[in-house]
């Protein structure tokens, strides 16, 4: 081996030409894939190491077509609930040699978002996540023109399996935690327009928030239906203006946890007790829920995340093709803190 091949840094052409395969097979072999004999990845693997070969991940997808990055769309990035499943689903590629590229759809609007393009997407990534995110026709006609392999998170895609929650059965879980402790006059906060940019969660949780009540004979009254763009700052000011409004109910039910931390601040700060005065309970188990006492209903996001990431990476590296019919359902469960008790009597 010449001191030339040692005095520059060794390209997987160096390593082709070495082993006398080609440029392709060198890629395969070094990530593990079919077709190489063991003979011949053996041979490569030496010759790498014997250059002091590092793979570029732009020669790897030259020769492979693949560039071992995965697409992550989410319409609010800078939520809570999205930056964690991020965080999971990046963990869990990068423990296959694969990466995130994040594609923020978030708009000026919280009732739109901006469109996923080709020019997000050709040549890229190798698939994608969707975050709870409601895809256009023109965006699933894109995926599969492209041929990109998707996985949901939350809100389905059709063709794409999905890993999600059971809205539904959180929420009720909920207002069954309130009924047990003898609540009656309830409020919801989480309500959302119609053409919310993640419309299927926030219906499908005021849904069975609305059914259950029903299903016991309580009526809510529709003043204490209260819209937000679930965050807690504008929860704040909703929950004080529906506390400041005359009669008040003893259960507040949000439909997130940072909805529930910007109810319990308008409470407090207008003097009310949590829970002597108000119970309140949330959806999520936010890293602060505990801090905050908040009883919650808590969903395992970091358990989400890898599920789908381990989905997209069984084709992406197996070659297996993905089952649209996959609708894979992560359990919730009730975690019981200091700001629900039973109502106090007047």
């Amino acid at each position: 081996m010449s001191e030339d091949r040692h005095s520059r840094m060794s390209t997987i052409t160096d390593v082709a030409r070495e082993a006398g395969v080609s440029v392709a097979t060198v890629s395969r072999a070094l990530r593990g894939l079919d077709r190489v004999s063991p003979q011949t990845r053996d041979r490569v693997v030496q010759v790498a190491r014997d250059l002091d070969y590092v793979a570029s991940p732009t020669a790897t997808s030259l020769a492979s077509g693949r560039t071992q990055v995965v697409g992550v769309v989410a319409p609010f990035l800078t939520r809570w609930f999205f930056a964690a499943l991020v965080s999971a689903i990046e963990k869990t590629l990068r423990r296959h040699a694969h990466h995130v590229l994040l594609f923020d759809l978030e708009d000026d609007s919280y009732t739109s978002r901006l469109i996923l393009t080709q020019n997000h997407l050709w040549r890229r990534v190798d698939g994608l996540i969707t975050l709870n995110l409601p895809m256009t026709t023109g965006e699933i006609d894109l995926l599969e023109r492209l041929g990109l392999p998707a996985v949901a998170i939350g809100t389905p895609v059709p063709g794409s399996p999905t890993v999600r929650i059971d809205d539904a059965v959180t929420v009720v879980t909920a207002v069954d935690h309130l009924l047990g402790l003898g609540h009656r006059d309830f409020a919801y906060i989480g309500a959302v327009p119609d053409n919310a940019a993640h419309i299927l969660t926030p219906q499908a949780r005021r849904g069975a928030f609305h059914d259950t009540l029903a299903a016991h004979g309580i009526r809510v009254r529709d003043e204490w239906i209260i819209a937000s763009d679930w965050t807690a700052d504008a929860a704040y000011a909703e929950t004080r203006a529906l506390l400041e409004s005359g009669a008040r109910p003893t259960a507040i039910v949000a439909a997130s946890d940072e909805i529930a931390f910007g109810a319990m601040a308008a409470a407090r700060a207008l003097g009310l007790d949590i829970p002597g005065d108000l119970s309140i309970v949330g959806v999520d188990d936010h890293t602060l829920a505990s801090v905050m006492g908040l009883t919650t209903v808590r969903q395992d996001v970091q358990a989400q995340g890898a599920a789908a990431a381990e989905l997209l990476l069984d084709t992406l590296i197996a070659g297996h093709r993905l089952d649209p019919g996959v609708d894979r359902i992560i359990p919730t469960e009730l975690v019981v803190r200091s700001s629900t008790a039973p109502p106090r009597l007047l």
